[in-house]
């Protein structure tokens, strides 16, 4: 195996003996089949992940001491899984450090801590270090040379390019059509400054010019069409109702598929950081939580579609037929909707124009680096705003929230408001909204109005919108039963004064996530009177598959 084709053993270590001596064991024993590199601060490790990472190169196992300067181990092998999320992590650590260490398990998922010192190695460092490359061997992560995307700063197909692969954890370097590289590269594949852009050249070398999301699926690798025509459970949706079904319908021995339109995820994979959610007391971003429950589900044998629209579902005696886009069709025994919801859109004049060119939906965290010292405003006042706001005010010069509502209490949990409030470049307009958008090639400023109707004019580079949410259930019209918002109904909401729902084929009530079509079930956001909490959808998408499995028993 060649050296760049051997995955990577990192130690990070401010102790340059302690360094050299670490680096120095894993070598006697991993040198063959790994490739052990060092580094003495937190700042040269991330480097070199990201380095590794641009390569195309694969990272099996990552060490950091607990105590370093300006970056603690935590914190390092936090940002390192951001960017190897598949590599098993440890922290070395003191005896009297041992509490952190323990803690630093659930704070970012560290697979193992070791004590120093740690002679000899054959008792105390190489077990710990067997276990984790074992562990990473049952999944590891794929080397594959750097995908490279080539577009306009304020192009909104260049923008969906780079969100679709950065939301699917696929690597990919960015280049702006001025820089002399993408001219390189463009000469390379014959083409020039005036082709179609953006224009994604994959790992083998081949050429996209303004690929569809299917067609770009497809080329990094990713499933696009089903392997058979028949499952005992189809989850349609990949946010965290959808990935919780599809772990726990796959870990209990269901042929599970679960059929995703852009990227696993959903809304929750977009929040920048979720803090209330069970397990994670220093918080978790929804990418990296999204992304472990994605592994899981495969772990457990889910296959996943991705880029994949169903547009049909209908009843063939017992068995439940969906429809693809594209003309196919799969079969199964039971069907679980968690397609979620999608924000609504802002209306007012110039925002449309402008959207994927300085107005975006959702987090869009692509765009950190471009916001650094520049003016950003996110319109909502829920949740996933104020999240969107913390993060931002990292890099930005100001963040403005523009919230409808008289009172953040009205719609965001406490712990983000008390947030905010302690965040010296935030600043929160209540009861205003955004009037117009204003902007030649990119968003230049915005029109502020407020509840009085004075209107002001302000500069703006970045406009992030989190205005509510609208279910995506317009093909699911003739089937099944939905509320007046499009929600789908379920359980005791079908059954009015002591009666089923119209056509309803069994002599029992529809159970309680059941909708109007015995067999299929809805979970998460999707579902009509739901709680709208990533934990909720989690555990909808698990009760969702207890259901299922007692509706097989039954047939």
């Amino acid at each position: 195996m060649s050296d760049e084709a051997r995955p990577v053993l990192l130690s990070v270590d401010d102790d340059p003996s302690v360094s050299r001596a670490v680096a120095r064991d894993l070598r006697r024993k991993y040198g063959r089949e790994y490739r052990v590199m060092r580094a003495e601060t937190p700042a040269a490790g991330l480097e070199a992940l990201k380095e590794l990472k641009l390569r195309g190169a694969r990272v099996a196992v990552i060490l950091a001491d607990y105590r370093m300067p300006d970056m603690s181990g935590i914190e390092f092998l936090e940002a390192a899984m951001d960017i190897y999320p598949r590599a098993r992590r440890a922290l070395l650590t003191a005896y009297a450090d041992t509490d952190a260490a323990i803690a630093a398990i659930n704070v970012v998922d560290v697979d193992h801590y070791l004590l120093k010192p740690w002679d000899p190695p054959e008792e105390k460092l190489y077990p710990v270090v067997d276990a984790m490359v074992d562990s990473y061997l049952g999944e590891p992560d794929v080397a594959i040379g750097e995908t490279k995307v080539i577009g306009h700063r304020w192009s909104p197909p260049s923008f969906e390019v780079r969100d679709f692969l950065a939301r699917n954890a696929v690597p990919y370097h960015w280049f702006q059509i001025d820089e002399p590289e993408a001219a390189r590269l463009l000469q390379a594949a014959d083409l020039d400054a005036a082709a179609d852009l953006p224009v994604v050249v994959t790992p083998d070398g081949s050429a996209l010019v303004a690929p569809s999301t299917s067609a770009l699926a497809a080329a990094v690798g990713l499933a696009t069409a089903p392997e058979t025509d028949l499952y005992d459970l189809v989850v349609v949706g990949g946010g965290p109702a959808g990935l919780g079904a599809a772990v726990y319908g796959a870990s209990e021995g269901l042929r599970t598929l679960l059929v995703e339109r852009h990227a696993t995820g959903g809304q929750a994979g977009q929040s920048s950081r979720i803090e209330n959610y069970l397990g994670f007391p220093d918080g978790v971003s929804g990418g990296q939580l999204t992304d472990r429950a994605r592994r899981q589900a495969v772990k457990f044998g889910t296959e996943i579609l991705t880029t994949c629209d169903v547009t049909g579902l209908r009843a063939n005696g017992p068995a439940r037929v969906l429809t693809f886009g594209d003309g196919r069709e799969v079969t199964a025994h039971t069907v679980i909707i968690a397609t979620g919801v999608q924000y609504r859109e802002l209306d007012a004049p110039g925002v449309a124009r402008l959207t994927g060119r300085g107005v975006y939906y959702g987090s869009a965290m692509t765009e950190a680096a471009a916001c650094e010292g520049d003016d950003v405003y996110i319109v909502g006042g829920a949740n996933s705003a104020g999240q969107a706001a913390v993060f931002f005010a990292r890099v930005a010069k100001s963040v403005t929230l523009v919230v409808r509502g008289r009172a953040l209490e009205d719609s965001m949990s406490h712990y983000l408001i008390e947030q905010l409030a302690a965040l010296g470049n935030v600043r929160v307009r209540l009861e205003t909204r955004v009037a117009e958008a204003h902007g030649e090639e990119g968003l230049e400023g915005l029109t502020l109005c407020s509840a009085d109707g004075n209107t002001e004019r302000v500069p703006a580079s970045h406009l992030f919108v989190f205005i509510g949410a609208l279910p995506h259930t317009e093909w699911l019209a003739d089937v099944l039963e939905r509320d007046e918002h499009g929600f789908v109904r379920t359980g005791p909401g079908l059954v009015v004064d002591g009666r089923t729902p119209r056509g309803w084929p069994l002599d029992r009530d529809p159970w309680l996530l059941e909708s109007s079509l015995p067999g299929v079930f809805v979970a998460g956001d999707v579902r009509s009177d739901s709680i709208k909490r990533v934990a909720s959808a989690v555990g909808d998408g698990a009760m969702a598959v207890s259901l299922a499995h007692r509706y097989l028993g039954s047939a």
